[in-house]
């Protein structure tokens, strides 16, 4: 048969179903995916690099399965994307966010994010583009260029995972692979007006090598991104479990299909406007704030709360920046060894802002680490002493709108949100919190700016309620649906 486009914006529960039942071939929906990521793909700059001969053997390998009758996995031939950034399949070029010196760079592994989807059945197509190293709010680099947003293609994604959100908004593919150390699931995710989840700390595991404690300050997360609350639960079904190879693994497997009967009913809900620290864009404030209201459709008690941080914005922006620095530095210096020096013979085409950074993050010393983590606990109590009176905690995903691309491989975040000066590299998304405490929190759409432009809500649960925030996510999406709005990016 031939498949229509129509099946861009089929979701992959019901793609995986559909294979099942043999209304459409694994092979054949392939080459439709193929067909439109070069139709549409020149335009958003989302993927940059198509592994077609692998996902082609692959995807005949799940049709043979198929035909055989034998046992299928929960994502049986759906194609996917991993990210460009600290994530391998073997064979694949890994750029590390489009850093031109390892452009030819191979890592022989697989990311925790490939190596399970693909025992669920899923076919990788290509890999998504992301900033280097991954650390910015937003999605450019000086090798490929800024992903473009689906909604308006002179705007950015936003990152660090921009690439995948922007294909999955495209209905490229149904979902994509996300990680986020500091919000690069759940930002891209707010400007591309798709559904983002973070799982706890430790839901997915993150078999890391050769430091297995790396990603703890701040945690690191992968997870995905979707279309639909129903494909994130089927997708973080086959990601969360326990692995050996990772000593923060938790062992529990909760039933993350359960969340799609949920209710809210006699649920208590916090909304902050600001995490008591942020300046917002006053259209994004009015979005979230009407869209928070939506839950006492569903019984629940929505409360405005007063989150006491006792440091501003600029300060947090800086300690999330500090603390990101050793896992960088870490990255650095293997490459050193092994003879790629970027901060030497390199420097000058990595984004200044990286490289000051990171040259900060040199000179820090265990008294002002102890301090940083000092800063970071204040930050993990304020929004526990919310959780533990509230349910969930509801706030904007980022504080302002889309970016304009710039055409110098360096597009960053705004320099003013609301008339107060932010930190530009990751001060204007309000995500990052949640990596310094390790809770499950999700970016939702919730509404449009302009007709035109997506807003998202961040939904943050209770330590390891990762099947509430999924719960509280389809409440909200069966009373405030989003699927229309990808006609904006169908009919560009």
């Amino acid at each position: 048969m031939t498949l229509e486009h129509d099946h861009a914006y089929t979701s992959a529960t019901n793609l995986a179903r559909m294979i099942r039942d043999r209304e459409i071939a694994p092979t054949e929906l392939l080459e439709n995916v193929i067909d439109r990521i070069e139709e549409r793909n020149p335009d958003l700059n989302a993927i940059v690099f198509t592994g077609y001969d692998d996902a082609r053997q692959a995807a005949a390998y799940a049709e043979q399965q198929v035909l055989a009758g034998g046992e299928l996995g929960a994502l049986h031939g759906v194609p996917t994307l991993i990210k460009d950034l600290f994530d391998f399949k073997p064979g694949w070029p890994a750029t590390f966010g489009g850093v031109p010196a390892l452009s030819d760079q191979v890592i022989d592994g697989h990311c925790m994010f490939a190596e399970r989807i693909e025992q669920a059945g899923a076919v990788i197509v290509g890999k998504t583009n992301s900033p280097v190293m991954g650390m910015r709010g937003t999605c450019d680099n000086p090798l490929f260029g800024p992903s473009c947003n689906p909604f308006d293609t002179t705007k950015n994604t936003g990152g660090s995972s921009g690439g995948s959100a922007g294909a999955v908004a495209d209905g490229l593919v149904p979902f994509a692979e996300g990680t986020d150390a500091g919000g690069s699931i759940r930002i891209p995710a707010a400007w591309c007006g798709v559904y983002g989840f973070k799982g706890s700390w430790g839901r997915v595991p993150a078999p890391l090598r050769p430091n297995a404690f790396g990603g703890t300050s701040p945690f690191v997360a992968e997870g995905p991104i979707t279309r639909s609350v129903d494909d994130a639960a089927l997708v973080m079904s086959v990601l969360s479990g326990y692995d050996s190879r990772d000593p923060y693994a938790l062992a529990d497997s909760p039933d993350m299909m359960s969340a799609l009967d949920g209710n809210l009913r006699g649920k208590r809900i916090a909304y902050s406007p600001d995490f008591g620290v942020y300046p917002v864009d006053p259209e994004v404030a009015a979005v979230v704030a009407a869209a928070a209201l939506a839950f006492e459709e569903a019984g629940a008690t929505v409360e405005i709360v007063n989150i006491k941080i006792p440091y501003d914005h600029i300060e947090l922006a800086d300690l999330w920046c500090r603390m990101i620095a050793p896992i960088n530095i870490a990255t650095l210096e293997d490459l050193k060894a092994a003879g790629i020096d970027l901060l030497g013979e390199h420097r000058s085409s990595m984004p200044p802002e990286y490289v000051r950074r990171i040259e900060e993050g040199y000179r820090l010393g265990t008294v002002e680490m102890g301090r940083d983590q000092a800063m970071r606990t204040s930050v993990s109590d304020a929004v526990q002493t919310v959780l533990d009176q509230y349910d969930f905690l509801l706030t904007p995903t980022v504080s302002a709108q889309q970016v304009d691309n710039a055409d110098d491989g360096n597009t960053i975040g705004p320099s003013v949100v609301n008339g107060v000066e932010v930190e530009r590299l990751i001060g204007w998304c309000m995500t990052y919190f949640i990596n310094f405490s390790g809770h499950p929190a999700a970016s939702i759409p919730a509404g449009m700016v302009g007709g035109r432009l997506p807003v998202g809500m961040q939904i943050i649960g209770g330590r390891y309620d990762d099947v509430g925030v999924l719960a509280a996510s389809r409440v909200f999406e069966q009373l405030r649906p989003w699927e229309e709005t990808y006609d904006l990016c169908r009919n560009r």
